[in-house]
């Protein structure tokens, strides 16, 4: 008996159909039936699972029925095993009475049940018994099973009234009701949060090609090119507003792909700053080799902090994720991590520097946040700034600039609070201090009133002579120091002056207008980066 007695009607997908390769050609012919019959046991109890007319009695009951078939000697499962699929139950038993998720690690949770088992499935068929290997093999099946519950958020709502992505995190586009919404705009900045942590799971999964001794290595790394792509996709189109999709040109892709090396954790890091597009990067372009991959690391791990503080997401899952970093330091388990690692062991780079970087986004984490004291900014800056600036000199090749370094990351963090100042405001945070505030007559409380005061003008412009004069500071000290070496500081001060001259040029006064780089700036900064 295979399990159709009990189904709940003729198959909704086969093999073929499938966002994913199941028992691809990549896979030793022998394993192919043992994967297949594994892949229709879990279908069939996966499509009772989701029955739009069965209700829960019935679906337990039919799933109960599929649980027994493995208990049969002579079961479906005899000659594949049935551990992973007993898991797989569970979480199918969860999908009859569950139609929602209180938090991410509900959700993980679910994940860990519903998919993580396939992909181990598929590494004890083929030997592969590397507990590194099932650590990716997870980060990779997780990733799969989410992106999957994004691009079927509409149609697994309508048919079935369920909806993986966690509840508090649609609350915070309005509830429910306003995240489906075909015109709320703020549904992108929480997709946006649940795609940066799908992006950290396939990081987590990146090195399994590289892991996998038999051919099955093959089938991951098509696998996981998919995700990338199917990632991409979700980044760039919304699921709520149509099917967003992989087609028959990506998959040829992934399979081409086949004919050159997986990517090193170096190139999965490079990639993750190339699509950051971030000015930061024009002065890492300056440096080669070592250098360049070291510095992809340290900006890749402050990026990826940065979104988790800033990500449409409770407070409670931002200060989990980046408590998860904490561990990250101590312990690498992805692509990026190792990198840092290999980084801070190249180059003697302080762990407490990543901690104190680290601290700043879990400043960054707390809701409607207010620097009290100026104090309190100075600390701030060090913590997200100087920190950076620690490290870079470092890996410049100039550890005894570190106090030009701390002193230059402070200015340019100033800068940045400037140039932002209506952007945090949209989102609840002011960063020019109380104290300096309540100097110049703000007693406002609410973010849109402080930002309108005058006095808030005054207080800015009080911060941009601070910003002036490390700038000047940074002149002199450059000459007490090997030019060369710090190059990639050169050029990022002179973007940084080149919107820190427009804002003071422009005044602080309400309304303004966020500086930007324009084009031929950028083109010059480039062109400097470029010069011996």
């Amino acid at each position: 008996m295979d399990g159709t007695a009990v189904a709940a009607g003729p198959p909704t997908r086969d093999e073929n159909s499938e966002n994913f390769p199941v028992a691809s050609r990549l896979i030793p012919a022998a394993q192919r039936p043992k994967v297949l019959a594994f892949y229709r046991f879990v279908r069939t109890a996966d499509d009772i699972a989701d029955h739009a007319t069965l209700n829960s009695t019935e679906k337990l009951a039919r799933l109960e029925a599929m649980e027994l078939l493995l208990d049969d000697p002579a079961g479906p499962l005899a000659e594949v095993g049935t551990e992973e699929a007993r898991l797989m139950l569970s979480a199918f038993r969860q999908d009859a009475v569950r139609p929602r998720y209180p938090d991410w690690a509900a959700l993980e949770d679910y994940c860990a049940r519903s998919a993580d088992p396939v992909g181990r499935m598929l590494l004890r068929l083929h030997g592969e018994d590397d507990a590194a290997a099932r650590h990716a093999s997870d980060g990779l099946c997780t990733a799969l099973q989410i992106l999957n519950h994004l691009q079927d958020l509409v149609p697994d709502r309508q048919a079935m009234d369920r909806i993986y992505l966690p509840v508090p995190w649609m609350a915070l586009a309005g509830g429910e009701d306003a995240f489906f919404a075909r015109d709320n705009a703020a549904r992108r900045a929480v997709l946006d949060a649940a795609l940066d942590r799908v992006e950290a799971l396939l990081e987590q999964a990146a090195p399994l090609p590289r892991l996998l001794r038999s051919r099955l290595r093959f089938q991951a790394a098509v696998t996981l090119d998919l995700g990338w792509r199917l990632l991409a996709k979700l980044r760039a189109a919304d699921p709520v507003a149509g099917r967003v999709g992989l087609g028959k040109v990506d998959f040829g892709k992934a399979f081409a792909r086949l004919a050159l090396p997986p990517p090193s954790d170096a190139a999965v890091v490079t990639a993750r700053v190339t699509r950051a597009k971030s000015s930061f990067a024009r002065g890492m372009a300056v440096l080669k080799g070592e250098r360049r991959r070291a510095l992809f690391a340290v900006y890749g791990f402050c990026r990826a902090v940065d979104d988790i503080a800033d990500g449409a997401m409770p407070e409670g899952e931002k200060r989990r994720f980046l408590a998860a970093w904490r561990s990250k330091l101590e312990a690498p388990d992805c692509a990026l991590s190792a990198e840092l690692a290999w980084a801070r062991r190249t180059f003697a780079l302080p762990i407490e520097e990543c901690e104190a970087m680290i601290a700043g986004m879990e400043t960054d984490a707390t809701p409607a946040l207010r620097l009290r004291t100026e104090t309190e900014l100075d600390e701030y800056c060090r913590r997200v700034a100087g920190s950076v600036g620690a490290m870079a000199v470092r890996i410049f090749g100039a550890p005894g600039a570190q106090g030009f370094g701390l002193a230059l990351g402070r200015t340019f963090q100033l800068v940045n609070i400037l140039r932002d100042v209506d952007e945090d405001a949209g989102i609840d945070r002011v960063y020019v201090p109380a104290d300096l505030l309540a100097r110049h007559g703000v007693t406002a409380t609410t973010p849109a009133a402080i930002v309108a005061h005058p006095g808030f003008a005054r207080s800015c412009e009080e911060l941009a002579h601070r910003a002036a004069a490390g700038f000047a500071r940074a002149d002199q000290e450059l000459r007490e120091h090997d030019p060369a070496a710090l190059k990639p500081a050169r050029v990022m001060m002179w973007g940084y002056r080149q919107i820190f001259d427009r804002m003071q040029a422009q005044g602080f006064a309400h309304p303004r207008t966020r500086p930007r780089l324009t084009r031929g700036e950028k083109l010059r900064m480039a062109l400097l980066a470029m010069k011996p």
